[in-house]
């Protein structure tokens, strides 16, 4: 059932995915994931050095013996990780496949790819899904105007942005942004794409490592209840709403803004307080317009079941009927 370029790539049972999740995406959800057929992604830069991410790769193999991958996203820091240090660690650890994300990882796949690790690259338009091709990337995760986090500049959303990059690469393509549910994988399927990528929709489940109050504002919180920070920046991020986001908007509304004025409101530490602590009113945590879509916290093999089932009923019962009755006329 679902058999596409992407479980075909990296040997999993569907075509779901489960991305980097900055301090989420940890041993616990990643293997839930992976146990329940999926793609799941451990992120690198959630542990504090290459050591503690191969201790979590370590625990994560006692917790599943399917495939998992690790997450690494380069992105411009006061002080830049050890990449060589963490990728070394998944080349000693024996993964199979990192999704990269934000800067060009170009400068590391030598690295990656002479060890054999397939990499996919996580893009926000065709020009850099083109570029991710070209040095060498086995599949892209193209990011729509709706996902959460960092969905580039363009503001372009899924429904364009995944047939315009399957049309441009020949590559398997994965859908991110707005997708939640059984429908979403259809429509990512009927789009072009080899599978769909969900981040907001696995925090809502009970494997994910967040305190139940955040869990619970993306169940409360509606479609309507994301903002978009620091746009002045041109380092645009989708953050769901609350009274720290409205003073970082403001901050920004005044013009010449430097990193260094809202930093003490969107650094790690107040958003991992957050997740710890459930104090939604403070830090920012990412979140996508799919919030609109979630109405419970299930297990992840509930929610990839569930997921499964509907869109096997939409094709088979929805889709089929239609063709059945249009046929002949």
């Amino acid at each position: 059932m679902f058999t596409t370029r992407i479980t075909e790539l990296f040997g999993v049972r569907y075509p779901i995915v489960q991305g980097g999740l900055m301090w989420i995406a940890n041993a616990q959800l990643t293997s839930a994931v992976a146990n329940a057929g999926g793609m799941g992604f451990m992120t690198a830069l959630s542990f504090p050095d290459a050591d503690a991410l191969r201790a979590e790769i370590r625990k994560c193999r006692e917790m599943t013996d399917k495939p998992f991958g690790v997450n690494l996203t380069f992105l411009p820091t006061f002080r830049p990780p050890d990449y060589p240090a963490y990728i070394e660690a998944c080349i000693g650890e024996g993964v199979k496949f990192i999704e990269t994300a934000g800067r060009n990882p170009e400068p590391y796949m030598d690295q990656i790819k002479s060890a054999g690790i397939k990499v996919i690259h996580k893009c926000t338009s065709v020009r850099h899904a083109l570029k991710a091709e070209k040095i060498g990337c086995d599949a892209i995760s193209i990011d729509g105007f709706e996902a959460a986090g960092h969905p580039g500049e363009e503001d372009v959303t899924s429904l364009i942005l995944v047939p315009l990059t399957r049309d441009a690469v020949g590559i398997p393509v994965v859908a991110s942004g707005g997708f939640a549910d059984g429908r979403g994988l259809v429509a990512a399927l009927a789009l072009g794409a080899d599978g769909m990528n969900m981040g907001t929709r696995f925090v809502a489940t009970r494997e994910a490592p967040v305190h139940d109050n955040v869990k619970q504002a993306l169940v409360t919180h509606g479609e309507t209840d994301t903002r978009l920070i620091m746009r002045s920046l041109r380092n645009t991020e989708r953050v769901m709403h609350n009274p720290t986001v409205d003073k970082v908007l403001e901050i920004e509304s005044r013009g010449n803004t430097k990193i260094e004025d809202i930093a003490p409101f969107v650094a790690g530490a107040e958003g991992l307080a957050m997740l710890e602590k459930g104090n939604t009113e403070k830090g920012v945590l990412a979140a996508g317009q799919c919030m609109g879509m979630i109405r419970d916290i299930p297990t992840v093999a509930e929610l990839i079941d569930r997921i499964v089932n509907e869109a096997a009923t939409i094709i088979k019962n929805r889709l089929g009927k239609m063709m059945a009755d249009g046929a002949g006329k």
